[in-house]
């Protein structure tokens, strides 16, 4: 069972990267120097490629949900990364640039630091119910960081603003896995009365407004550092409740924990280089770079 969740997972991942490529240049072709607004929405609802990025990400949530059905969230969860390299080739080819290097060790970085936490984290992980006073904390917490990341987001702009946005859909997406095992499991075990209508509710909440971030940080910045920022996020905040709230994976402390300390840093810092280092957003420092050159040579003349 394990095994076909992985694969479940890898595909998924996939998905996610040819999703995210698609609905990025719908979102783009659509916005262009506006801001994403509420008439974007209905603008995007009539662009083939933005709908065709829904149709292929709505196979990769059939695919995470199956995934998350079979395995503990630790197990699943990080997988997602896999979509970072993918989507970072994709947008090089369509794009007709390619990554330098500090941007190309950022996106090895990001995969093997999550590689390495999901390698630790997953050995001693097992299928636990999950108490809906736990899920409540969980949702309260995660709440509270997503608005967070909102009023940041909210009040920047262009890279800033994408790779705020970005996180805060990543920590939203984090709570959709716990959210989706949680029903899945539940169901499995009790049918469907045993549902947590708390789950259920969070679920579709969270869900949406984790897609309206990533929709607006499209508008702001290029896919493959919306899908780091997202799928770097999402895993870690899925394993941390899964071990810190829901004990889903027992004896994580010692050299493991400092391993999964190690991982998440190592992701996060590679995120954080692939949004400095990546083409567009050199492309875009350059003109003012340029302008403050001349102004320089302006004034000693």
């Amino acid at each position: 069972m394990v095994a076909l969740a992985i694969t479940f997972a890898v595909l998924g991942a996939l998905c996610s990267a040819i999703g995210a490529q698609l609905q990025h240049q719908g979102v783009q072709t659509e916005t262009k120097d506006r801001d994403l607004g509420l008439r974007g929405i209905g603008r995007l609802v009539h662009n083939r490629k933005w709908l065709l990025g829904v149709g292929v990400l709505t196979a990769c949530a059939i695919l995470q949900i199956l995934a998350l059905a079979l395995a503990p969230v630790t197990v699943v969860a990080p997988i997602v990364v896999l979509a970072l390299p993918a989507v970072a080739l994709l947008n090089a080819r369509a794009s007709g640039t390619r990554l330098d290097t500090p941007a190309t060790i950022a996106v090895v970085a990001s995969t093997l630091g999550v590689a390495v936490f999901v390698a630790l984290a997953s050995g001693p992980a097992t299928a636990v119910a999950f108490p809906d006073s736990s899920i409540l904390l969980a949702c309260q917490l995660v709440g509270g960081v997503v608005l967070l990341f909102g009023i940041v987001g909210a009040l920047r702009s262009g890279i800033v603003r994408c790779v705020v946005l970005a996180t805060g859909a990543g920590a939203a997406y984090g709570l959709v896995s716990i959210l989706v095992r949680d029903v899945t499991y539940t169901f499995q075990t009790s049918g469907f009365a045993g549902v947590s209508p708390l789950s259920a509710t969070g679920l579709v909440a969270t869900f949406a407004v984790g897609s309206w971030f990533i929709q607006l940080a499209y508008a702001s910045g290029p896919p493959d550092v919306v899908v780091g920022c997202q799928t770097v996020l999402s895993p870690m905040v899925a394993t941390a409740i899964a071990i810190g709230l829901l004990d889903e994976t027992e004896e994580a402390g010692g050299w493991i924990g400092l391993g999964l300390v190690a991982g998440a840093l190592t992701a996060v810092v590679g995120v954080l280089l692939l949004a400095r280092h990546h083409p567009e957003a050199t492309s875009r420092a350059t003109p003012h770079s340029a302008e403050r050159r001349l102004f320089r040579t302006a004034s000693r003349h």
